[in-house]
């Protein structure tokens, strides 16, 4: 047929199962032509949007007016011109905290409305154990409004991300995680030096070497050279004492569900490192080792150093084993010596990092639970229960207390 109208049809109200095949009932007996659709239920509240072709608009219009009528349905009609819209370039706003606030989502939004981005759909991802939400946002300057995302997130107590959207984000299939203060909560060479006596030191050094302060593998061979003479009691307490990051055992098996690679890189200790990759089923894992003679650390290291670069080498090496390009790589990390990866990963996180980090990071999360990454990388907390719920052997996190929390 030929069309001459071009009309965008939106229905509102109380949802129930019918409707959508309803209303393409009263489209196709009035021969229209779908152009396109999209649909959102909030709360029970459906809101479907239909863009339809027609050559004679009246009967099918009054029929459409007497089917909402029948099913108690808001519609209402809109004239619009025929020619599709040019494709637009996309990206994807992720906003996570424990809780959202009007005020929050207004300042983000200001902020893609001032770099000349327009949002165009909206939707909740995840509601414990942090509300986030995804916006998929068309044009606008990117680096503008990244830079205002920033300033929002520094002046709220929210995360915000920003990513273009397209096949890669989609693709992820390599997740590399620092382990002190990232996977773990702790930094391992502070426990080693609590069971040496020389913690205060210790911690010193570590937070200027984490901030990049000073250079790194000075730092760490004076921190391990404190360390001579512990014994193999020892560090079996520092091994028990290490506390995973909450979220970690969701984040973890949610990615191997999702068949991603999964590796661990660390300045720490091999021992320690080896450890928890064997606990959570890590399919990589480099870290230094500490050199033992007599049963007692000698306060040396053996073999090769990892650190800023080789992290970021030992990225490459796993992306390149696995036939994986680094666009599909992510990696996260909170210190200086994890600039190096993140900078080489088509994903850089800095996880409740330092400032530096913060800054040349893709993105960063201050939320203190490790599976808010997944909201990141798109992954719907539902999803995520569901598929928990089906396995009954699954080794979960312990519950998190979140005050705070909105209603469900």
């Amino acid at each position: 047929m030929t069309v001459s109208k071009t009309i965008l049809v939106s229905v509102n109200g109380p949802d129930h199962p019918g409707i959508s095949a309803g209303l393409m009932d009263v489209l196709a007996a009035g021969g229209a032509e779908i152009y396109d659709v999209e649909q959102i239920v909030v709360r029970g509240r459906l809101t479907l949007n239909v863009l339809i072709g027609v050559d004679a608009e009246g009967a099918t219009v009054r029929d459409l007016l007497f089917f909402g009528w029948k099913e108690d349905l808001q519609i209402d009609f809109e004239r619009i011109e025929a020619a599709p819209p040019p494709i637009k370039p996309m990206s994807i706003v992720t906003v996570i905290g424990s809780t959202v606030s009007a005020r929050d989502f207004g300042d983000v939004a200001r902020a893609i409305a001032d770099g000349g981005g327009n949002i165009e759909r909206i939707y909740r991802l995840s509601r414990y154990p942090v509300v986030s939400y995804e916006l998929a946002i068309s044009n606008g300057d990117v680096s503008e409004i990244r830079a205002s995302l920033v300033r929002v997130a520094a002046a709220s107590p929210i995360d915000v991300a920003i990513q273009p959207d397209g096949l890669e984000r989609r693709a992820r299939r390599l997740v590399v995680m620092d382990i002190d203060s990232t996977l773990i909560q702790q930094e391992v060479i502070d426990l080693l030096a609590r069971e040496a006596g020389v913690e205060e030191r210790v911690s010193e050094i570590t937070a200027a070497a984490m901030a990049g302060e000073i250079e790194f593998e000075e730092s760490l061979r004076e921190r391990v050279g404190l360390l001579k003479g512990l014994d193999e009691e020892a560090l079996r307490r520092v091994a028990a004492s290490m506390t995973i990051t909450p979220g970690a055992r969701t984040f973890i098996r949610t990615l191997k569900r999702l068949g991603m690679k999964t590796a661990i890189v660390s300045a720490g200790f091999t021992r320690f490192a080896n450890q928890l990759a064997a606990d959570l089923e890590i399919d990589y894992s480099l870290s230094n080792t500490l050199e033992v003679e007599d049963g007692l650390l000698t306060g040396g290291l053996s073999g090769e150093l990892v650190d800023a670069p080789r992290k970021a080498t030992f990225l490459k090496e796993v992306a390149a084993k696995e036939n994986i390009p680094l666009s599909q790589v992510v990696a996260i990390g909170d210190g200086a010596n994890d600039l190096d990866m993140l900078a080489a990963a088509g994903l850089g996180i800095a996880f409740n990092a330092k400032p530096l980090v913060k800054e040349r990071a893709d993105t960063s999360l201050t939320v203190p639970f490790l599976d808010a990454i997944l909201f990141v990388m798109g992954v719907r907390r539902d999803h995520v229960e569901a598929a928990d719920a089906a396995d009954p052997e699954v080794d979960r996190d312990p519950p998190i207390e979140v005050p705070g929390s909105p209603p469900v």
